[in-house]
């Protein structure tokens, strides 16, 4: 099984932590916020590569328009899927808050 999935890293489980039935609050904060930086960091670095390839294309020092294209096509991309999630995490959010004990 491929650890990276759509530029997210998955944690690799092992025979001790099958065995185990659950993991404390304090590590299941610690292994979302670690996610959701990687995540984070993934989408700031897509970002960053196409706005260097722009900015090479407009300096002429890159002639091939379509690996820029692409560059920039993929940051954007990436840039969508994560407004979409969190568009989506908020939606769940606020569902939660309405439900009633």
């Amino acid at each position: 099984m491929n650890p990276l999935v759509n530029g997210i890293n998955q944690p690799a489980i092992t025979n001790t932590e099958t065995a185990r039935s659950s993991i404390s609050p304090g590590e299941a904060q610690s292994n979302f916020a670690n996610s959701l930086k990687a995540a984070i960091e993934h989408v700031n670095d897509t970002q960053v590569a196409s706005n260097t390839k722009t900015q090479e294309m407009a300096k002429g020092e890159v002639d091939d328009l379509h690996n820029v294209m692409i560059t920039a096509q993929k940051a954007s991309v990436t840039l969508e899927t994560s407004v979409q999630i969190q568009r989506k995490v908020i939606d769940a959010y606020k569902e939660i808050m309405r439900m009633q004990i």
